[in-house]
């Protein structure tokens, strides 16, 4: 081989290396453009989160998923970064640190004061068009000594199931409304009940009333069951029915304010951070055990587990404990939270 062969090739070789400093980020163009689809789902989820831009089924259900969805944009972040997809990296890292700062409260626990006045505490249990276990129910309530439950999705043929079971024994004050087609509800309490209409003009029913607790002041009580947001007017009904539900007690001179039911919305949805913000507290947040899944329970293997079942209270009443229970039956876990309500 002639040397001037010898220096053709050495000038080809160097013509095919990649330039110093720069280079291929692994995967090519294919790897970029999956990358760049999830970060668009990412950006997605978090724009209809902080946009309130729940339009039906779908959208509703893909901010349900928002806790889901913050850590896959962690898993997200650290592919981009593996990959050398920079600015893909910085996106994501911006958009799941925003998701991030909305979800985390959940798990932190608020400091609890020494707050002083009459324990309460409430029981709710989607009991799934009246088919949920009735003896469960009940010996969940002797248990742990329940003063309120409240029941969505309550027919007529269950009332008579819980008679039967003695519930009306241990709690023998109730404003029941039960109905078929899951249309139904009920309250029923320790102490005397005076029913009120606090959530009138719903599609289910969700029944109010005050408890006339022993002691100066006493508690409005709602079972709360609003619409499922499905599209078109019912998720526009689902909105209203969210929001109009009464505000939260401002001061000790007025009856202390309990919701609790199957609200049909977790944490991110904007109707129910709409009345969160009015002053109401989550039990589950409060405690920190505010990613705890009240659903699906039952028959349904591919939806993800989230919390659409929720008690909320004034905010000077406080909450020493949140617990939940599997109800054979149901496919709503039923949810205590054990209150303080000052006098």
């Amino acid at each position: 081989m002639h040397s001037d062969d010898l220096v053709e090739d050495e000038s080809m070789s160097e013509q095919r290396k990649p330039p110093r400093g720069r280079r291929r980020a692994p995967g090519g163009r294919i790897v970029t453009l999956l990358l760049l689809l999830l970060a668009a789902f990412l950006c997605a989820v978090a724009l209809g989160r902080f946009g309130g831009l729940e339009r039906g089924q779908i959208s509703s259900a893909l901010i349900a998923l928002t806790p889901y969805v913050t850590a896959g944009g962690g898993v997200l972040l650290l592919l981009a970064l593996s990959l050398r997809r920079w600015l893909i990296a910085l996106v994501v890292a911006m958009v799941t640190a925003v998701l991030a700062a909305g979800v985390a409260p959940r798990v932190l626990a608020d400091e609890s004061g020494d707050v002083q006045g009459r324990s309460l505490n409430v029981l709710t249990a989607n009991v799934y068009f009246g088919k949920a276990d009735v003896d469960r129910l009940v010996r969940l309530v002797r248990r742990n000594d329940v003063d309120v439950l409240s029941m969505p999705e309550l027919s007529s043929g269950m009332v008579d199931e819980l008679r039967r079971a003695g519930l009306f024994d241990t709690l023998p004050y109730s404003v029941l409304k039960p109905e078929g087609n899951g249309d139904g509800s009920g309250i029923v309490a320790r102490y005397p009940l005076h029913e009120l209409s606090l959530a009138s003009n719903t599609t289910m029913q969700q029944p109010s009333a005050r408890i006339d607790l022993p002691g100066e002041r006493d508690v409005q009580y709602v079972a709360a069951h609003p619409v499922v947001p499905v599209g078109g007017d019912t998720t526009a009904g689902w909105k209203r029915e969210i929001t109009s539900l009464p505000a939260p007690a401002t001061d000790r001179s007025q009856p202390a304010r309990i919701l609790a039911g199957d609200f049909n919305a977790t944490l991110d949805h904007a109707p129910l951070r709409k009345l969160l913000g009015r002053g109401y507290s989550d039990a589950a947040e409060v405690t920190g055990d505010g990613l705890t899944p009240t659903w699906p329970e039952l028959g349904r293997p591919w939806a993800p587990p989230v919390t659409l079942d929720h008690v909320l209270v004034s905010g000077d009443t406080a909450v020493r404990d949140y617990r939940t229970f599997k109800v054979d039956g149901t496919d709503h876990r039923a949810v205590l939270a054990e209150l303080v309500v000052p006098s």
